[in-house]
């Protein structure tokens, strides 16, 4: 699935969409650039979770946790060296949890995640105003936004 966005307020009303249809267990790997959307595409997602704290990227602290309807793990996996880094921290009880698992930067990791991973790529894309995104959604399985 190919969407496409022109305001970071529409990234974020797309990650609301998105984040109504998960479910417990769900793992999100969200791939793309420096200051692609990742962590504004969060926020939407987060929100339809009912998460009502401010999120912001854990590029230091590794890993977020946030409570709403069910717990959001907002990981970021930017700084590690690799799969072996990634497994040290201890991230099996939040992927296969009771949450919804969202990792940033995503491709250092992929040969560590389950299967049914949704991958989340944005792309910036030339615009005028340089807001414009494309967003490739791949094996989502929830039918349409």
């Amino acid at each position: 699935m190919i969407l496409f966005s022109d305001s970071a307020e529409q990234t974020i009303e797309l990650g609301e969409k998105i984040g109504r249809k998960l479910q417990k267990g769900d793992v999100l790997a969200m791939q793309g650039t420096l200051a692609a959307g990742k962590t504004t595409i969060t926020k939407g997602i987060a929100r339809a979770l009912g998460i009502t704290e401010t999120i912001t990227s854990p590029t230091f602290c590794l890993i977020s946790e946030y409570e709403g309807n069910m717990p959001l793990y907002h990981m970021d996996v930017y700084r590690l060296g690799g799969t072996d880094d990634f497994i040290n921290l201890g991230v099996d009880d939040m992927i296969y949890g009771r949450g919804v698992s969202i990792i940033e930067w995503s491709e250092k990791i992929m040969d560590e995640l389950p299967s049914n991973t949704i991958i989340i790529r944005l792309e910036p894309e030339e615009s005028n105003d340089g807001c414009r995104r494309k967003i490739t959604i791949e094996n989502w399985p929830y039918g349409e936004l």
